[in-house]
């Protein structure tokens, strides 16, 4: 870390999501209706919790409609059984969330004529069951190709787990049980039927839902073992109306996740930006992203944070403690294998020509620490009578027209704007007699 030159106080903001995910949530497959309600699938946050081929996987959801008309469709590796499924609470994703967003700095300069020490290194900032219904044999309709696999509830959500053997039988089969698909949805479906993968269909259990007390729907959590370690993304696409975005966080005992089949770039990081953007953070950072992205030319996924979850620095929330990284999915603290996680957050904005494959992942042992962090510095405004003020005075502007240039760089934002929001510090002596004259 750089030496913090006239730093008497660290102020972390974190900017929960940076206005891209909704504070309700979403998933890596698509949604289907019972009506005919418009269904969009906008912004994601998933958690993939994995250690070896063991893989516990957190889909929220931004669903926006009434619930009576939810349902969902994922590609799973798996035949899931109940007890390997179960409602999520939401807080953690919001815990996750603010743990790992991007964040504002805030560095305050002491009195130039009372110099403090310099410090290398400021302290941081302190740090429902699952129900199963009556077992039923397998149940298929040998006409269409689909077998129901396996059938049970959980929480509000009645689950089918159904395998088809081709993708038209599979659209025929929804539709003929009150499913609406969304146009485009068989060409999609057929991939992952050639790969043998499953389908996980969750639909909302409205009198469960209205026994649950919850106004939203929560987060579904399941559990398998499989080699494939990827993320289905692409049947996402067929309710989209754009551009997505997608916030991955990915838990690891061992270290960093990163992707195979598309590239990795970190998002532009440790710049010192104008005191003004405190108030306009959300719309910096997503110009920021905006700008990144393009030039990238929207092909990437960018590393948010990466850091081990026994502490932070600095600190935008408390680390996630033992009982909360259970409920975001973390298995492996109990096994005596390791007691530690690492978090690896990235984030997507995808469409279906620029993201034609799903997502494919793979753990590494890189445990080198990084966070999305930008930084204010805010001068010392009061009476100075030194002769190190007007030198103070004076590299003080420069470090203003450079925060100026860099915000500029980093958002594409007009420089001419900028200045003018810019508080400068003026350059105007303190007299001596500057007491005598105020005490009148």
């Amino acid at each position: 870390m750089k030496v913090l030159n006239w730093v008497i106080l660290v102020v972390v903001i974190v900017l929960f999501s940076v206005g891209f995910a909704s504070p309700a949530w979403a998933f890596c497959g698509f949604y289907v209706s019972q009506a005919d309600a418009s269904l969009y699938n906008q912004a994601s946050q998933v958690i993939i919790a994995r250690d070896g081929n063991r893989t516990i996987l957190t889909m929220a959801n931004d669903y926006q409609g009434s619930v009576k008309d939810f349902a969902l469709v994922v590609p799973v590796p798996v035949i899931l059984k109940a007890e390997q499924v179960k409602v999520g609470e939401p807080k953690i994703i919001q815990r996750l969330d603010a743990f790992s967003a991007p964040r504002l700095v805030e560095y305050f300069d002491p009195d130039p004529c009372n110099p403090q020490p310099e410090y290398d290194q400021l302290p941081a900032p302190a740090t429902r069951g699952v129900q199963a219904l009556q077992e039923k044999p397998r149940e298929s309709d040998s006409s269409l190709g689909v077998t129901i696999e396996a059938r049970f509830t959980v929480g509000e959500y009645d689950i089918l787990i159904l395998s088809a053997k081709e993708s038209d039988g599979l659209e025929t089969w929804l539709t003929q049980n009150n499913y609406r698909i969304p146009e485009g949805a068989s060409a999609l479906l057929k991939p992952y039927i050639q790969q043998g993968l499953k389908f996980f269909v969750a639909k909302v259990n409205l009198t469960k839902f209205d026994q649950s007390g919850f106004q939203n729907l929560r987060p579904l959590m399941m559990a398998y073992e499989s080699p494939r370690f990827m993320l289905p993304i692409r049947l996402g696409m067929i309710n989209g109306t754009g551009e997505q975005d997608l916030i991955v966080y990915l838990l690891s005992p061992k270290g960093q996740m990163e992707l195979t089949n598309y590239r990795t770039v970190k998002i532009p990081s440790d710049q010192d930006i104008p005191e003004f953007v405190k108030e306009v953070f959300p719309g910096f950072y997503k110009s920021l992203f905006t700008k990144a992205y393009e030039r990238e030319q929207k092909k990437v996924a960018f590393l948010e944070y990466a850091w081990n979850m026994g502490g932070c620095d600095p600190c935008s929330a408390d680390p996630l403690n033992s009982e909360e990284l259970k409920q975001a999915g973390v298995f492996w603290l109990d096994s005596g294998a390791s007691n530690s996680a690492f978090i690896t957050r990235l984030h997507i904005r995808y469409t279906r020509n620029n993201f034609p494959e799903d997502l494919n992942f793979q753990p590494t042992a890189n445990q080198e620490s990084f966070q999305g962090r930008y930084i204010i510095n805010r001068p010392y405004r009061g009476q100075m009578q030194c002769s190190q003020a007007l030198q103070y005075r004076q590299s003080v502007r420069q470090r203003q027209e450079q925060e100026a240039q860099n915000l500029a760089t980093l958002t594409n934002w007009k420089i001419e704007d900028i200045r003018r929001r810019i508080n400068w510090l003026q350059f105007n002596r303190d007299s001596w007699w500057n007491p005598f004259k105020n005490n009148n």
